[in-house]
């Protein structure tokens, strides 16, 4: 089969839905086969059924599970060219003061311990074979506060700066270990970010595409297929030179404070209207 990643073999995390499931789709399409893994059951094994990947269950907080499922993909099919390290949650949100500290350690099991054992299990394959891609996804909200809550932001920034220690120890291997920070993607994971259930969370992307409009220069919302293409050219031979880097994709947001509209419209007016466009979806 041609496409950009013909031949490979990769490992997606979090690859049920939203931007996991846009790579899923995307990879597969251009020549990869795909192992990946995720808790949504269902959702994973619909996708799966649709794209021909495999699919595992994956807690991606526990090292056993990362590893299988990074294990699977060797035994399948002899080797590991790309690690995904996307799956994340938007943990919790609000005051500082008011920070649920069991809620944290889980953000951080999930957003950054996890992309810990990703890379770990990953580069003990790749360094064997000396080559490889790994990739995570961090966020725009690395950069520093007003993009997420802050626990997120601390997450997304530790995702960026281990991504960069590690390139400087696997390049030696001829291993690339990039990172890419998407803005407003239209997923779930925004609507969990400012409280909202996951069943609700899951009905709010349409409205979100709406929101996403005017938070950045490009005036349309950003897609999990724009973090999906992204990956690709990661993944691919294209990048072939491109190692220790944090990729943004945001439609211009972290260029500068945009404010859409009158005067005054700025990050602020966009995180309260958010939350209140999301909790009232139809208003």
């Amino acid at each position: 089969m041609n496409g950009r990643l013909a031949g490979k073999v990769a490992v997606i995390t979090g690859g049920a839905s939203g931007i996991g499931k846009g790579a899923v789709e995307l990879f597969v399409a251009e020549g990869a086969k795909v192992v990946f893994g995720d808790v949504q059951d269902a959702k994973g094994n619909t996708v799966a059924e649709a794209t021909g990947a495999i699919y595992r269950h994956t807690d991606v907080s526990d090292e056993a599970h990362v590893a299988a499922l990074i294990q699977t993909a060797v035994d399948t099919y002899g080797r590991l060219d790309v690690m995904f390290n996307n799956a994340a949650i938007a943990g919790p949100a609000g005051s500082i003061v008011d920070l649920d500290m069991d809620e944290f350690d889980q953000l951080m099991a999930i957003d950054v311990r996890s992309v810990a054992i990703g890379i770990k299990h990953a580069a003990k394959h790749m360094i064997a074979q000396k080559s490889g891609s790994i990739i995570s996804t961090a966020s725009i909200a690395s950069t520093g506060g007003g993009y997420s809550g802050q626990a997120y932001a601390g997450a997304k920034a530790a995702v960026v700066s281990m991504s960069k220690a590690v390139a400087l120890e696997l390049g030696q291997h001829s291993i690339r270990v990039n990172c890419i920070c998407p803005g407003g993607i239209a997923t779930p994971i925004i609507a969990k970010g400012v409280g909202l259930a996951n069943q609700v969370a899951d009905q709010t992307v349409d409205a979100l595409r709406v929101i996403l409009m005017g938070a950045q220069p490009i005036p349309r919302s950003g897609e999990p297929a724009d973090i999906a293409e992204a990956a690709l050219y990661l993944a691919s031979d294209g990048s072939s030179f491109v190692n220790g880097h944090a990729l943004f994709v945001d439609g211009g947001m972290s260029a500068g404070r945009f404010a859409p509209g009158e005067p005054g419209e700025g990050l602020e007016f966009m995180q309260a209207y958010f939350e209140d466009a999301l909790k009232n979806p139809m208003a």
